[in-house]
């Protein structure tokens, strides 16, 4: 090696000369250089990288003073000697291939290049996975030759039969090469230019080629995520649908039970379904998806999905409710979030359900607090149906967690508030006062008066409950004639025959 690296200083005295002479380089800058040379003329390594650094000052020089001639002999001759030095070095030492393939794609042209990448796999085809492919985009992006490509390829495949990103790289290849073909055809059309016999090949032309492809890597490596790998690169071409549909196709056939070949579906349904005569099947499609993650128990896919969802379909209450409900199956902590985003995008007339299962997830998912704050908030919703719900359910829930003192203290709090209200709601409080130990029949009253007073015109079966209770255990008989006068009084229409029939029926012992 001693022997190489100085004749290769002594082939550099001209090229250093000249240097001096153009003003590139100072005297003093000259010889510093030829020391350096004698100084690593036995670390082969250490003098080509001081030569590149000697390249790397010239460029820089050259751009400071706009000097651009006589590269020939100055540039050129260090060129070589890095070059040549490489090639007596390398040949059992594939790092110092790719240090040479660095070095030549910066340095060298398009066509030295491909022979240093041919030479090096000719010594080492069964090393690196990354040489074929360098050298296969090599051939197809700089010469511009798909046959040379695919060759190489083919020759990859060889020594590594089994590597998905020789596959990879190989399927996209051929589809470039497809679509460079269709775009020539198209200008030489729009240029109304007669290319005689020569015609482009439909197969071709139409990804053929990389369907077969596809189907022996599909037998050789397994799996739903390297088949994903090849649609995504097929996405990337507009002129791939029908090879996507079939790569699609098989990939339903061989890994229905692989979890990411439906988290891939329900995506993919999603991101096609804009159209409002799709949802419906979309949302048929998406809902067997998440069963099949859910009993697979990939609840992160389950989870990304289910989010995913709702912001494709952010106008649909089916999709929020759907979504919802698996949040909180696989109790999410996105649950919560999510809850207030669907209210924000549903008209508030049909924001219902989403409070109803809101509340029912925070009584058992959130601390005593937020539940509170929650129910306050549905209280004063301006739509009706929402707040008279929203009282029932706090009623139960203040019940649940906090005894009869706290209903009561509800009952009458909300009570108190001008908001519409149901009779369920009052009906509640009347079974949680029949529920205790000595239920007071002062209080029995109260509650009935107030739904008396909210239901009484229209709700004749409302009356009859009151007066059963005034006949039972607790009551007094004496109340029911009085409760009799008012309901003839307050009653209207045919409420009024069906409640003296009814009250009738109760005299007589028939009701």
């Amino acid at each position: 090696m001693a022997d190489i690296v100085q004749q290769r200083i002594e082939d550099r005295i001209p090229a250093l000369e000249q240097l001096e002479r153009d003003g590139l380089f100072t005297n003093k800058e000259v010889k510093s250089t030829a020391l350096e040379y004698k100084l690593h003329r036995t670390d082969f390594i250490t003098y080509i990288q001081y030569e590149i650094n000697v390249l790397e000052l010239i460029k820089k020089r050259r751009a400071r003073i706009g000097y651009h001639f006589k590269r020939e002999e100055i540039e050129y001759p260090i060129i070589h000697c890095i070059h040549h030095v490489f090639r007596r070095a390398t040949k059992n030492d594939v790092q110092l291939w790719l240090s040479q393939v660095a070095f030549n794609k910066e340095w060298v042209t398009k066509s030295q290049l491909s022979k240093i990448l041919s030479s090096m796999l000719a010594i080492h085809p069964d090393k690196l996975v990354t040489l074929w492919i360098m050298a296969a985009k090599c051939e197809m992006e700089d010469r511009n030759s798909s046959e040379s490509t695919r060759h190489l390829f083919l020759r990859a495949l060889r020594f590594h039969p089994e590597k998905k990103k020789v596959f990879q790289e190989y399927f996209r290849m051929e589809l470039m090469h497809a679509e460079k073909l269709r775009k020539q055809q198209q200008e030489l059309e729009q240029a109304k230019i007669d290319v005689g016999e020569y015609t482009f090949s439909p197969e071709i032309l139409s990804g053929k080629l990389a369907e077969l492809l596809y189907r022996d890597a599909a037998q050789k490596i397994k799996g739903a995520e390297f088949i994903l790998s090849l649609i995504q690169i097929a996405a990337i071409f507009d002129f791939t649908k029908e090879l996507q549909d079939t790569i699609l196709q098989d990939l339903q056939c061989r890994y229905v039970d692989d979890c990411m070949m439906w988290d891939f579906m329900a995506k993919s349904e999603l991101d096609a379904a804009g159209a409002p005569e799709l949802q419906s099947a979309t949302f048929y499609h998406l809902k067997k998806q998440l069963q099949v993650l859910l009993s697979s128990g990939d609840t992160v896919s389950a989870t990304q999905i289910a989010i995913t969802a709702t912001q494709h379909f952010s106008q649909s209450l089916e999709m929020w409710i759907f979504s919802l409900q698996t949040l909180v199956h696989l109790e999410s902590t996105e649950a919560g979030h999510l809850f207030q985003e669907a209210l924000k995008h549903m008209n508030p007339k049909e924001s219902l359900p989403l409070w109803q299962l809101q509340a029912d997830w925070s009584m058992t998912s959130q601390i005593p607090e937020d539940t509170e704050t929650l129910f306050q908030k549905g209280l004063l919703s301006p739509v009706p149906a929402v707040s008279s719900t929203m009282k029932e359910k706090y009623l139960e829930w203040s019940y649940k967690t906090g005894g009869y003192k706290r209903a009561r203290k509800t009952f009458t709090g909300t009570h108190q508030i001008k908001l519409p209200f149901t009779r369920t709601f009052f009906m509640k409080m009347i079974e949680i006062e029949k529920e205790q130990e000595t239920p007071k029949m002062s209080n029995l009253r109260d509650y009935y008066e107030r739904a008396l007073r909210e239901f009484g015109s229209s709700v004749e079966d409302l009356w009859m409950e009151c007066i059963k209770e005034e006949l039972g255990r607790h009551g007094n008989p004496e109340n029911c004639g009085k409760l009799h006068w008012r309901a003839v009084q307050m009653l209207e229409g045919e409420s009024v025959e069906c409640f003296t029939t009814k009250y009738a029926l109760l005299q007589t012992g028939h009701m």
